[in-house]
């Protein structure tokens, strides 16, 4: 599938000057604009705090007017298919599986209702950050966009969400818009990676701000309460040790150090006891009873081997629990049943997507890790010492797989297959593709890598050297 070149273009002195400070700088133009408030609110949910903003539904009027402008200025979006990378590939598959399910759902009503109010949005939302990234510069607005939603989710956790007695002793997050504090821990574990590869990626006043989101982050954790973001962290910490050679180990650990102090400090009572209990598994209500994850994932497990095509309709996990559970068979007249939340990402997606689904999104999970790892291996090296645009593609191929890591371990505590967040990264992968393979073919083609394989590999190497300048 042949793609668009995107020619470099000629700067001043004194523009390369001020980029050469400040790093890679966003696009804000007004479609790139409007995603990257759509970003900010979408990850913060900054504006179901303020009445006045939620009354005006600035997501939709966000998503209208970025379509507006978009259809007014088509050349300003990535030319040709949208489905150019596998990613947008996947997601659109994910977006077909979610569909296919509702016709043989047990509640079609639910279902139905899910896709048309909520999923589709979701999906809308990826098409749109993959059309709009067709640079480094575009790339950039949206990994600004998701940091600085975490930034603001992190204030409302530090300075307006309180903290309500949980588990006896413990302390933790209470009173959060839409995300509990589990599915807080979730989002940040992506914006941690983010703002590590801002912090490296960015220069002057930008690097201090990402710094400083970064330690809102480590305490925002503590404030969570949730082992799930604690283990997440742990498993992101040791892939950033283990497999990011290219990083020295000086500030590897620095990275660690300020989020792990960040939280120390910031621990509420009860947190430390309320941790130590991971290493009790046995002892928890989540290891035995009815209703504890264990059960609920082992349930979630016989819905999908019975539903293996189609699930059991997404959005319809809880239907299940108090429909056609066994729990739900043995259930005695007059007594409560517990429709619950699969409480794992895994087992949500496998039980009301089936086979497929699951298939799929372990593809965009752990496929992204081996996916960005191979295109680092595609781009020079040099370019982990060269201009922003090239430090800033080299570090998003470098720290996507880190903000995968963590997703990957966190989901495993929430049910987060259908929210935002991870089809976010999913578009950076997409718009990373995109915006290396155009700075790739501003370069002679000696200087790129050869590397076996289709897709981008064989484009780079059909492309045509730029010209040179005497």
């Amino acid at each position: 599938m042949t793609s668009a070149t995107y020619p470099a273009t000629k700067r001043s002195g004194r523009a390369r000057a001020v980029t050469a400070v400040r790093g890679v700088i966003p696009t804000f133009d007004p479609i790139r604009l409007g995603l990257f408030v759509l970003t900010v609110l979408t990850v913060s949910r900054v504006h179901q705090h303020f009445g006045f903003l939620a009354q005006l539904r600035p997501a939709m009027l966000l998503v209208a007017l970025t379509l507006f402008f978009a259809l007014l200025n088509p050349n300003e979006l990535v030319r040709g298919s949208l489905l150019r990378t596998w990613p947008a590939k996947v997601v659109l598959a994910l977006a077909i599986a979610a569909c296919i399910s509702v016709p043989s759902a047990i509640a079609l009503g639910q279902s139905g209702r899910y896709v048309i109010e909520s999923y589709s949005k979701v999906i809308v939302f990826a098409f749109l950050l993959i059309a709009a990234t067709r640079s480094v510069r575009d790339l950039a607005t949206f990994v600004w966009g998701y940091v600085v939603g975490c930034a603001v989710l992190s204030w409302l956790a530090l300075f307006v969400f309180g903290l309500e007695q949980d588990d006896g002793a413990t302390f933790r997050l209470n009173d959060l818009h839409t995300f509990d504090a589990n599915d807080a821990g979730c989002v940040l574990m992506i914006g941690i990676a983010l703002t590590l590869l801002l912090i490296q990626a960015s220069k002057g006043h930008g690097r201090w701000m990402a710094a400083l989101v970064l330690v809102a982050m480590g305490a925002t954790l503590a404030r969570t309460g949730s082992r799930g973001a604690f283990v997440a962290a742990i498993m992101l910490g040791v892939y950033l040790l283990v497999m990011l050679n290219n990083i020295s180990i000086v500030k590897r650990l620095a990275f660690l150090s300020v989020v792990a102090a960040a939280l120390v400090v910031s621990a509420p009572q009860g947190y430390w006891e309320r941790m130590l209990t991971i290493a009790r598994p046995t002892q928890d209500y989540n290891w035995s009873d009815v209703n504890g994850r264990v059960e609920v994932a082992k349930r979630g497990l016989r819905y999908m081997l019975d539903h293996p095509f189609t699930g059991v309709g997404i959005s319809n996990f809880p239907v299940a629990e108090g429909t056609i559970s066994e729990k739900a068979r043995t259930r005695v007249a007059g007594t409560g049943i517990r429709w619950a939340a699969a409480h794992n990402t895994y087992v949500q997606i496998g039980a009301e997507l089936g086979i497929p689904g699951l298939a799929l999104w372990l593809i965009l999970i752990f496929g992204g890790m081996l996916a960005m790892h191979r295109l680092r291996s595609r781009l020079p090296k040099t370019w982990i010492r060269g201009d922003p645009e090239e430090r800033f593609l080299y570090l998003t191929a470098l720290y996507l797989p880190v903000a995968l890591v963590g997703f990957a371990a966190a989901s495993f505590f929430v049910s987060f297959a259908y929210l935002d967040p991870i089809y976010i990264v999913a578009a950076l992968m997409a718009g990373l593709y995109v915006s290396a393979e155009a700075k790739l073919k501003t370069l002679p083609q000696s200087a790129v890598p050869p590397a076996p394989g289709k897709g981008l590999a064989r484009r780079i190497r059909n492309a045509q050297p730029a010209p040179t300048h005497s």
